[in-house]
């Protein structure tokens, strides 16, 4: 659905939030995500804020070695902002790129900053993304001193052809060794992410995979269909005929095997592209931004949201950089969400989760549609009695159409 205002508007330089956000600020749960923009190569589907050094040269902020401090000054100036309620962390989230490029004792300076100027919650989650190939023991052992409960591993595929059509440079038992790593340094959340719909995965390829995933011991596995995105390296491939589009009846059985399979091996979705072995092992940082929590989004590229008020910063390293070296907030524009907006993107967010939606969210026009979508048999008919949109497997296949039928 469109935002409110499309293209954003001028921030303040100083940063400085609606009192409208900062009056609900604390009333729902608080989280940090750190956005490492670090990348040894970029692979061809990705469509993320990353850069590689080669792409970066050596200016000011464009380097690994300063986006520790970089990141610190925007928690100072995240502390500042918010003013002096006393809202402690509940989950951080630090994403890529590829944080495991740089060194744990960097990641634990950031950690520190966070807990220094806002505190952390008894149960913090903290959280970081790696890439198996740059992941190891030591790294392992670092981020455990430093605080860290929970890894998420790119692992994508378990066939050498497919992780190369993605440009995916681990070999494919590196995930699992790593994942044992993990383990043996006291992690007792791992996730593994994976990708299906590659051109070239044949459904046996991806089954593999997943048993692959499964064998490797993880507490989570997170599937995402293939989205082709404009301006990627593999659109421009499929764009020319080297390579085919996915195809939605092949993305479509390929998720009901992944569902099966995971189910029989004792994981439940909790949302329609997770699923955990346990309410622990979910990850909170998303499900926080499933549920309209407030979350700052430190690092460039990175967006925030917090009571109503989304922004995002300057994509690049340097300018980031040097906009908080000046004393000024990095973010690059913002939008204040309407009541209506902050509706339907709580419908869009929420009918994605095993927990479901609450009806009464839904206006007139969607309480009708909802009927439609029951009768479709598209929701569980025991929860709607209930007062509650619960998606069955054939919704979560369509869920997508689920929302636009439920906002119009």
């Amino acid at each position: 659905m469109p935002s409110t205002l499309p293209d954003g508007a001028p921030p303040p330089a100083d940063g400085a939030l609606p009192p409208a956000a900062l009056a609900e600020f604390g009333t729902r749960p608080f989280g940090i995500y750190l956005h490492v923009p670090f990348c040894t190569t970029r692979c061809g589907y990705c469509d993320f804020n990353t850069y590689t050094a080669e792409e970066l040269g050596s200016g000011p902020g464009a380097s690994r070695a300063s986006w520790a401090d970089g990141a610190i000054a925007e928690i100072r100036l995240a502390r500042r902002v918010l003013g002096t309620k006393n809202v402690p962390v509940s989950t951080i989230f630090v994403g890529g790129g590829t944080p495991s490029l740089l060194p744990a004792a960097d990641l634990g300076r950031v950690i520190r900053a966070v807990r220094d100027e806002f505190g952390l919650a008894p149960e913090v989650e903290i959280s970081t993304e790696a890439n198996p190939e740059s992941a190891g023991p030591a790294w392992f052992d670092g981020l455990l001193d430093a605080g860290f409960t929970r890894v998420s591993l790119g692992m994508q595929s378990a066939r050498p052809h497919v992780l190369a059509v993605l440009d995916r440079v681990h070999t494919p038992g590196r995930p699992a060794e790593t994942t044992a790593e993990a383990r043996k340094a006291g992690f007792d959340h791992v996730n593994l992410d994976l990708i299906y719909g590659a051109p070239g995965e044949t459904l046996d390829d991806w089954r593999a995979s997943v048993a692959a995933a499964i064998d490797a011991g993880p507490d989570h596995v997170s599937a995402y269909a293939l989205i082709v995105e404009e301006g990627t390296r593999l659109a421009a491939r499929i764009r020319r005929g080297e390579l085919p589009a996915p195809d939605d009846d092949d993305l479509a059985d390929k998720y009901e095997s992944a569902d099966d399979t995971l189910t029989e091996a004792g994981f439940s979705w909790y949302e329609v592209s997770n699923w955990a072995t346990s309410a622990p092992a979910r990850c909170r940082h998303n499900e926080l931004y499933w549920t309209g929590g407030h979350w700052w989004g430190i690092g460039p590229g990175a967006h925030s949201h917090v009571g109503g008020t989304r922004w995002w910063n300057v994509k690049h390293p340097a300018a980031w950089a040097a906009r908080l070296s000046s004393g000024e907030s990095p973010a690059h524009a913002r939008e204040v969400l309407d009541a209506e907006t902050r509706r339907v993107e709580r419908v869009l967010l929420e009918i994605r989760l095993a927990d479901g939606l609450d009806a009464a969210v839904l206006d007139d026009a969607g309480r009708a549609a909802a009927s439609e979508i029951l009768a479709d048999g598209l929701v569980d008919a025991d929860r709607y009695a209930g007062g509650r949109l619960v998606l069955t497997r054939r919704g979560r296949l369509l869920a997508d159409a689920v929302v636009h039928h439920l906002v119009g």
